[in-house]
């Protein structure tokens, strides 16, 4: 994966939108420019218009800056069933996107369509994208994708997020900001004031960062030496202030440690069998996504037995492990709680008749450890040991 070993810190100075995250992140990873606007071109339409990345200079800051080039005045605009979510999602899941793309896209637009189905009372599939019904908007989304799915496996951290004040001009009028969706998909995250007015960050904006974050922000950088930084600017002029989104790329493998950011799930469990518990379990261990899965027996309200569930998942993954984690247990809630990891070294030997895992300590000496299903057919506790530490040396 592209992003192991990276840590990427996200500083909102003008504020955070789809079109400043996709700048932002192109300035600093350049060779992703091209995958990027092919994905854009995959989903739209050539008689609506292009991507175009630019150079730009915001509040005397270099900067890149994202957008939509219309093929004709009015080429911008989407009315109809095409804007509903479940259509947007379809034009996603069919377009021949890169790999990981389509399914990192359709997680950022359900955060959006999941926010505004709770704002408006309805089901998720009759949410219409009133605010982000334009092509750009699934231009951003797309290409938003298409970065995070390059991306996979690094770290993310985020400043606090200017709050803006005003009001923002929607579909249903006039409303406060931060809009109702963004307030929702931002629930948990840090906010600050100051005291510049206006929309300062967009639902897109805040599904993107909400699904690179996992959903559960952290302020806190990894030790690491500065790669790079990217700066994305917006369109709107700020005085006194650049209007960009800026992201400073750490390589926190260079100490030798790498640390990521995982989220852990835990509930308790005391009316499921051991066979139903067993085989819901099984399904979840070999989820795409999941690290790793402990059960811990012990003993909950009115003295009933009880299983502990513990499940360590990847955040691009959180949402759609929860959601089936609901669907395989008896679980009415889920605890949920972002875990950072330190990551020694290691490397794999496949070579027969053992295979073997090499770590580096950070003493200098090396470790290796058998797996242990290649010594499955050893007779005695004894012979398996003896096995071991032959391999192992």
């Amino acid at each position: 994966m592209l992003g192991q070993g990276l840590h990427l810190h996200f500083d909102p100075v003008g504020g955070a939108a789809g079109d400043m995250f996709i700048a932002a992140m192109l300035h600093a990873f350049p060779d992703l420019a091209e995958r990027a606007l092919a994905d854009v071109a995959a989903v739209l339409p050539a008689e609506v218009g292009h991507a175009e990345l630019s150079e730009h200079v915001a509040s005397g800051i270099t900067s890149r800056r994202f957008e939509l080039v219309l093929a004709a005045p009015d080429a911008g605009r989407r009315h109809g069933a095409e804007t509903t979510y479940r259509a947007m999602r379809e034009l996603l899941e069919n377009a021949p996107l890169s790999e990981g793309t389509a399914q990192a896209a359709c997680a950022i637009l359900h955060r959006i369509a999941e926010a505004e189905a709770q704002v408006h009372d309805i089901p998720i599939d009759r949410v219409h994208f009133h605010e982000i019904a334009d092509w750009d908007a699934l231009m951003d989304v797309t290409a938003a994708g298409s970065i995070c799915a390059a991306l996979s496996g690094a770290t993310v951290s985020l400043a606090p997020l200017p709050l803006g004040g005003g009001l923002v001009e929607t579909a249903h009028g006039k409303l406060p900001v931060p809009a109702p969706a963004t307030a929702l998909i931002l629930h948990g995250y840090d906010w600050h004031d100051d005291g510049v007015a206006g929309e300062r960050v967009t639902p897109t904006g805040a599904a993107i960062l909400a699904h690179v974050t996992g959903g559960s922000p952290t302020a806190s950088r990894p030790a690491g030496r500065l790669r790079c930084t990217g700066s994305g600017a917006g369109m709107r002029v700020m005085k006194g202030l650049p209007n960009i989104l800026r992201v400073s790329v750490f390589d926190t493998a260079s100490s030798g440690i790498a640390q990521d950011s995982l989220v852990q799930f835990a509930c308790d469990i005391d009316d499921m069998t051991g066979e139903e518990l067993g085989a819901a379990v099984d399904r979840l261990r070999a989820m795409d996504g999941v690290i790793d899965l402990l059960m811990l027996n012990g003993q909950g309200k009115k003295s009933r037995p009880v299983t502990r569930l513990e499940v360590l998942v990847q955040p691009q993954a959180a949402d759609r492990i929860a959601a089936r984690v609901f669907d395989l247990t008896s679980t009415l809630g889920l605890r949920r709680t972002r875990v950072e990891r330190l990551i020694l070294p290691r490397e794999s030997d496949d070579s027969e008749p053992l295979r073997r895992k090499r770590a580096q300590r950070p003493s200098g000496q090396e470790t290796t450890k058998v797996e242990s299903d290649d010594l499955a057919d050893a007779e005695t506790l004894h012979d398996r040991r003896k096995r071991a530490r032959s391999a192992e040396g």
